[in-house]
């Protein structure tokens, strides 16, 4: 793997992608910089050696040019959290752009405008990505959310970089990572996966069956594993055509001697509110006109026992409705008894967009070993599959 400590940039431009697609509130100020900050490391190794940093991202999904997704709107919190006074250019091609890569000087930053605000950058335009190669000497990667895309900053401009492409350090930990639960995590491996459906996780499960010793499933794609296996689920969410599959996957397990461990209880809710009436029932005992929206006591303490005694831990979703106050304790509960197990030693990688949200929503992201920055990106990961932005590096 090529990464920053094995080039120096001394009076090196580095053009780096950047994934600083944060999220703005009506004033369009950032309301979690946490994916500007994760970018620091990478742009201060560059500027201490001696280079420049040319940024490159995008915002949002915008239909050609629209003002509210201009990373102008960044441009101070980049300036701010970074330390170092950065420079705007209104686009992320042509002239203008082209004479201020020229004139910047070792030390300096300049961010372009967002790159889907022209089409070939999600086309993978050939003549776009090379374009965009010409402001700089060196290409780094550092933008894992979007290493999933085939995207012309992502993917295909790596092409123009032969001998100077590199990984940056969110990247490299973020593949560093998931190598260390799916390929050489000290046993026991625990892999959790919640969330609705059984549909959005079936590639991974299949895939993560090697590699782990114990499987949790939680979420609303319990009641698909509990129906099939003719339990009584009420008005839980389920999908029917899924329970052949749920059953096959516990089949599956069973063969390769990973122990699925599904809940037993649940808090089960007379609609779906956080004002409805609640009632703890058998997970296969749900009466009519009711849903479970959250684990219940003895499936937490179940839990417990199992992340305590594994040495790697994969999360990805939530066990319950956990936006609702009233059905967040399961995954609050989850979340300590990680949070222990990490602090005794083990190494915990949460990923997927619930989870991540999750565990800062409830203060749980400096006790986890390594919290990912990309939802879709990671997934994929997860599923087995090589990522477009991650292989044009290798090659």
């Amino acid at each position: 793997m090529k990464t920053l400590n094995d080039f120096n940039f001394k009076n090196k431009k580095a053009l780096i992608r950047v994934d600083f697609n944060v999220p703005l509130d009506d004033n369009f100020k950032v309301t979690d910089d946490s994916r500007i900050a994760a970018a620091k490391p990478t742009i201060l190794k560059i500027l201490e050696d001696g280079g420049s940093c040319i940024l490159m991202s995008h915002l949002g999904r915008p239909k050609g040019v629209q003002q509210e997704f201009s990373l102008k709107h960044i441009h101070d919190k980049v300036e701010d959290i970074i330390g170092v006074k950065t420079i705007f250019v209104s686009n992320s091609i042509g002239g203008e752009v082209q004479a201020a890569a020229d004139n910047l000087q070792p030390g300096e930053i300049l961010l372009l405008e967002n790159l889907r605000f022209h089409k070939e950058e999600e086309a993978g335009d050939k003549e776009f990505a090379e374009k965009l190669s010409k402001l700089a000497d060196v290409y780094v990667n550092d933008a894992f959310g979007t290493a999933h895309r085939a995207h012309a900053s992502t993917a295909v401009i790596a092409d123009y970089f032969p001998e100077r492409k590199y990984f940056g350090y969110l990247l490299q930990q973020e593949i560093e990572s998931i190598e260390k639960v799916m390929k050489n995590g000290e046993k026991p491996v625990l892999a959790i996966l919640g969330g609705a459906k059984v549909s959005s996780k079936i590639t991974i499960i299949e895939n993560i069956l090697d590699k782990v010793d114990h499987l949790i499933i939680g979420g609303g794609m319990t009641f698909t594993f509990v129906k099939a296996q003719g339990g009584k689920i009420g008005d839980s969410i389920c999908e029917d055509d899924k329970m052949d599959l749920a059953l096959e996957i516990l089949e599956k397990a069973k063969a390769k001697n990973v122990k699925v461990h599904l809940p037993v209880d649940v808090v089960a809710a007379d609609s779906f509110s956080n004002d409805a009436n609640t009632q703890i029932v058998k997970v296969s005992e749900i009466p009519d006109g009711w849903q479970g929206l959250d684990a219940g006591p003895q499936t937490i303490r179940n839990f417990h026992e199992v992340v305590l005694q594994c040495k790697t831990i994969l999360w990805n979703g939530p066990l319950g409705v956990f936006e609702m106050e009233n059905f967040a304790n399961g995954t609050i509960e989850l979340g300590k008894s990680i949070a222990e197990s990490t602090k005794n030693g083990a190494f915990s990688l949460v990923g997927g967009g619930d989870s991540v949200a999750a565990v800062k929503q409830f203060g749980f992201e400096d006790k986890m070993s390594y919290v990912s920055t990309g939802g879709g990106a990671m997934l994929e990961s997860l599923e087995g599959k090589t990522l477009p932005g991650i292989a044009a590096i290798l090659k």
